[in-house]
Formats: C-alpha cells, structure tokens, sequence
C-alpha cells in the first residue's frame, strides 16, 4: 500500500496520519438493524454507525455514520432501483447539494464485488476510488481511481453464528470515516 497525498473526502480531521497505517475493527451488532461499531486497534470506539428500525420494514436502507462524541458526519441512503448502489450526504441530509459520494456497481452481473465510488463534484464517468472483493467476498481492497494504488484493506470475518467483524487497514492520508462507510454499505 503506497503513500498517498492527502485524500480528504469526508473531512481532513478523519484522514489517517501520514506516518503510519491507521488499523480498525469494524464489528456488526446484533440486533434486527444494521448497527456497527468501529474501534482502533486499543479497543477506542472511533466511529458509529446505526440505522433506523424503520428502515427493516422498507426496501430502501438508511445507515447513519457518527464520529466518537456522537456527532452524525454523514447520512448513507441506499437506492431503491439499483442494487448495491449508495449515496453518502452530509449530516441527516438527502438533498443533492449535500451530496459526498455515490457508490455502484461497476456492471450488473458480476462473479467477484467491483464497485465504482464517484464523488459529488465528479461528472467525468471515471470513477475516484473502486473496491474489487474476492471471489467469495471474505477481503476486498479500495483503489484510487481505477489504479492499482491500494488505499485500504478490508477481511471479513465471522458471519452466520457470530457476529461479523471486518478487520481495515488504511493507508496513511486516507480519510478514515470515507473507508468506514464504503465498508458499512458492502454487498451482504
């Protein structure tokens, strides 16, 4: 994973440092929602993400990603047409002049996850970041552009019987909390 300049999608204060790797534990709650708990590597909850017990009953799925004092960074909405498509808007927001970024799939039939990431202010077709999964969708990488510069590491463990956990290694200068919601939206 090489040394990125700074890449501030969500904010500047959520970018790991430039002198190291930032490592993270993203766990799965149990319960009917879709919550997760993200913690650095000394147990400290870094980030939140909860979804609205509203959002089981309907098709479309809404996650809300929280900084540690609980503040809410960004609002993830899930299209209703497209599946594994995703937009990210600042705070509770849903209107298009908030709009961060938006994910998708890179073609409908696919044996292996590829999804393009576009930020708001990209109209160009090519895509800023993609995550390519493997195979069986236990470990998927994040790349800036369609590059093989790898900015983030994500493996899965756990699933069925316990809880799922999702271990994430950010290259330095990446902007933490953009990782943490690409990876709290991943296909199930």
């Amino acid at each position: 994973m090489g040394n990125q300049p700074k890449t501030a999608i969500i904010g500047p204060q959520y970018c790991a440092p430039a002198t190291h790797p930032v490592d993270l534990i993203i766990t799965r709650d149990i319960s009917l929602r879709d919550n997760f708990t993200i913690k650095d590597i000394n147990k400290n909850v870094v980030f939140k993400v909860k979804s609205p017990l509203a959002t089981i009953l309907t098709p479309r799925q809404h996650r809300f990603l929280y900084d540690a004092n609980r503040n809410l960074i960004l609002h993830l909405q899930e299209s209703l047409l497209v599946k594994d498509s995703w937009k990210a808007f600042r705070g509770e927001s849903i209107e298009p002049k908030h709009l961060i970024f938006r994910k998708k799939r890179s073609s409908l039939l696919q044996l292996k996850t590829k999804l393009n990431v576009f930020s708001a202010s990209n109209n160009t077709g090519v895509c800023d970041f993609t995550v390519k999964g493997s195979f069986f969708g236990l470990s998927w990488k994040v790349y800036s552009g369609n590059s093989n510069i790898v900015v983030a590491k994500i493996i899965k463990l756990g699933g069925i019987f316990s809880r799922e956990k999702f271990i994430v290694n950010i290259c330095p200068n990446i902007d933490c909390a953009f990782i943490v919601a690409l990876i709290v939206s991943l296909p199930k």
